[in-house]
């Protein structure tokens, strides 16, 4: 079986938040992996990371945490498919320093340390001995038959072969006479749509050692087209409708074409062969001809404009023309040749390659940063001590990530001119553009209108009032002259209390108890409702307003959240056990896992219940039969599913402490505008969780997806 990419991490109570930095470890592990001395995480571990397909991180701009929660039940794909759920600690620029919106750098810098050890040794001029191409094939000019592919060069790079097991059925062009240095050179390129089948050729293109074109032909593919690639191949549906012209077509014609000596020349040639399903066995590939350190490639783009001079692929043109990639891989084959890998070598196509793609991050990386916040003005430091963002490492690694966002950028780099594109776009152009990606940024936003500092304030206020009514029940009635204490003790074996008060505006007494934690809370209403108390039959219940009218729905899709899967609250602890008594007591439960026992934040001391993470959801189940009336140390232990196991808990006890105050006079104004725009919120916010899912599921098996709130500070 195919060895999968797995990543492990703690999920209960203090692990869950991380830093900044630990994220860039995860991330710059992912992408880079042990050969750009990326090490694994401190905090967790990514297992496979050799088989890892790509990396998408995906920003919804200036929405924090905040939203997660308050638009919960909107947020539906998300929380039920992202199990590893951690809170970000604040940091002063967090979406300027992953793609560095704003910043301003020096490329002599920012490539200090970042080149690998190959790289390092061709910036020196005068000892050319390191670079690849003259450790590949020497400094001396050579004819063309030193720079065809060998047979066991061919198969490594996955090159037709007449007899491997692939390429059955696979015509032969019977160009079988031997090749000699003065052996014609054809230039050839493909492009291709992705069918049912895989990759089909939709055009072909053919020219000569003179560049004069000998074909240039649409093909109709066999199979039902699922995807033109119109942006790459410049194909569409309109253009193959007329087309008569088959596969089989074209290799009957490529036969004719090509001298029984030819040696064809491509850029990845392989994809184009394997595509036309045919075999040739004399070839160079210009992918490999300009060899890089460590198995890494120049694109044609890049090698046309460095070596030849000229622009190729513009983004101006609706797709790449085959006939002008074929011209460019045969005249840097030709170049070569004349030249000699010495000349080649001179070029320093590395420096070169780092020189562009830092000129190129430093135009664009503002475009994504909304107008007046820039990453410079906000660190108020000079220019020349801005450090390299996450994206620069990776791209003086050799890689191209993509970054596409309202504001964003394509995968060439260039700032989009159009700043109003809808998420919707952005969602076609990402499922376009992430599978030909390692490292994709796709960032989604709810528009300048919804993140706004004061509707975020308002947003605040809501989501705590809402968690306050969510922790708080009523109990009651009692007589007269009831006992306080015994009142307090039966529910404090719920879990841990923060307020108990009477209530003073009814006929008979009621009491009002805040708990710190929701697992208490529902517990009080489900053991304790129409229990006896004190000496009275009560009634116990959540507070009745219209924010608290889908409480029991929003309960039950916390309790189902992925993230709750296989983890129990237990309460009644007496806080003289320690956590080594506690792992103890319950270590005869079978696949327990993780044992938290939350703390006061302020005090340090632990409260009287602990969470309970077992390897089994069935096992959760069968402790929870175990644990319920079970008694530890003289106390009766309560449990129930899970609610808030992970980062929620910690985030709801900051809230919960928060004074969340706000002047009267601007509070209700707030709350106001909020609620004008919170239904179309809603909606937005429900659009956008539709965006992430049909991304989600477009992606490649063993993809790293990440989410980010990154907030508005």
């Amino acid at each position: 079986q195919e060895k999968s990419c797995r990543l492990s991490a703690a999920l209960l109570g203090e692990d869950s938040e991380i830093s900044q930095e630990q994220l860039y470890e995860l991330l710059k592990y992912a992408a880079l992996g042990k050969g750009h001395n990326a090490a694994q995480p401190s905090w967790c571990r990514i297992y496979h990371q050799s088989h890892l397909a790509g990396v998408v991180v995906v920003v919804l701009h200036e929405m924090s945490q905040l939203h997660f929660y308050r638009f919960y039940l909107q947020f539906k794909h998300l929380r039920k498919v992202f199990q590893h759920r951690f809170t970000l600690t604040p940091s002063t620029n967090f979406p300027g320093s992953l793609y560095g919106a704003g910043t301003h750098l020096k490329p002599q810098n920012t490539a200090q340390g970042l080149t690998s050890t190959s790289s390092e040794c061709i910036t020196k001029s005068s000892d050319l001995q390191c670079d690849p191409i003259i450790q590949r094939y020497g400094e001396k000019k050579q004819g063309l038959t030193s720079y065809t592919l060998t047979l066991e060069e061919q198969k490594k790079n996955d090159y037709p072969i007449k007899g491997s097991p692939g390429c059955k059925g696979y015509i032969s062009t019977e160009c079988d006479q031997q090749r000699t240095d003065s052996s014609p050179l054809f230039g050839l390129d493909c492009e291709m749509c992705l069918t049912a089948k895989g990759n089909e050729v939709t055009r072909v293109s053919l020219v000569d050692a003179q560049g004069q074109c000998l074909l240039n032909e649409l093909v109709k593919p066999e199979s039902s087209v699922m995807n033109y690639r119109t942006r790459f191949s410049g194909i569409t549906k309109k253009m193959l409708l007329p087309v008569k012209t088959r596969l089989s077509d074209i290799q009957t014609r490529l036969k004719k074409l090509l001298p029984h000596d030819a040696v064809l020349v491509g850029h990845s040639l392989n994809s184009d062969l394997q595509a036309l399903e045919m075999i040739h066995p004399s070839v160079i590939d210009t992918s490999l001809l300009f060899a890089r350190s460590e198995g890494r490639r120049f694109k044609l783009k890049f090698l046309a404009k460095a070596v030849l001079g000229k622009e190729i692929q513009c983004e101006q043109k609706l797709g790449h023309d085959p006939t002008e990639d074929a011209r460019a891989a045969l005249e840097l084959a030709q170049f070569f040749i004349e030249q000699g890998p010495a000349k080649v070598a001179e070029l320093n196509l590395e420096m070169l390659l780092t020189a562009e793609k830092l000129a190129e991050v430093s135009q664009n990386k503002a475009a994504l940063q909304p107008q007046g916040c820039g990453f410079q003005e906000q660190l108020n430091e000079p220019p020349h001590l801005s450090k390299p963002c996450f994206l620069d490492c990776l791209q003086v690694t050799g890689q191209k990530p993509l970054l596409l966002g309202r504001q964003g950028q394509d995968s060439s780099g260039q700032c989009q001119s159009n700043l109003s594109t809808s998420n919707k776009q952005i969602l076609q152009r990402a499922l376009e553009d992430v599978p030909l990606s390692t490292f994709s940024i796709i960032q989604f936003s709810l528009g300048p209108e919804y993140i706004a500092s004061h509707l975020h304030a308002g947003l605040f206020e809501k989501v705590r009032s809402k968690l306050t009514d969510m922790l708080t029940i009523y109990a009651g009635p009692f007589e007269e002259n009831f006992c306080m204490k015994s009142v307090k003790k039966e529910f404090g074996r719920c879990g841990p209390i923060q307020s108990l008060t009477v209530v003073t505006e009814t006929f008979q007494p009621y009491v009002c108890i805040q708990y710190e934690v929701l697992e208490a809370a529902q517990l009080a209403v489900e053991s304790l409702n129409g229990a006896e108390v004190a000496g009275s039959c009560i009634k116990v219940q959540r507070p009745v307003t219209a924010a608290m009218l889908d409480c029991n729905v929003l309960i039950k899709e916390l309790e189902l959240d992925v993230e709750n899967e296989g983890v129990i609250y237990v309460a009644g602890l007496k806080k003289s056990l320690t956590e080594t008594d506690l792992q103890e007591e319950f270590s005869q439960l079978r696949d327990l896992e993780t044992l938290f026992l939350p703390k006061d934040l302020q005090s340090g001391k632990h409260r009287n219940c602990c969470f309970l993470k077992f390897q089994k959801s069935q096992s959760a189940v069968d402790a929870l039969e175990t644990i319920n009336g079970w008694t530890m140390k003289g106390s009766e232990l309560r449990s129930r599913n899970a609610l808030a196991s992970g980062h929620l808990w910690k985030w709801i006890w900051q809230m919960n402490h928060s004074s969340g105050k706000q002047g009267e006079h601007i509070f209700f104004e707030k709350m106001e505008q909020l609620s004008d725009s919170e239904q179309d919120l809603r909606k937005k916010v429900k659009k956008l969780d539709h965006h992430i899912k049909k991304l989600y599921r477009s992606l490649q098996n063993n993809t790293l997806c990440v989410v980010l709130f990154p907030g508005v500070n």
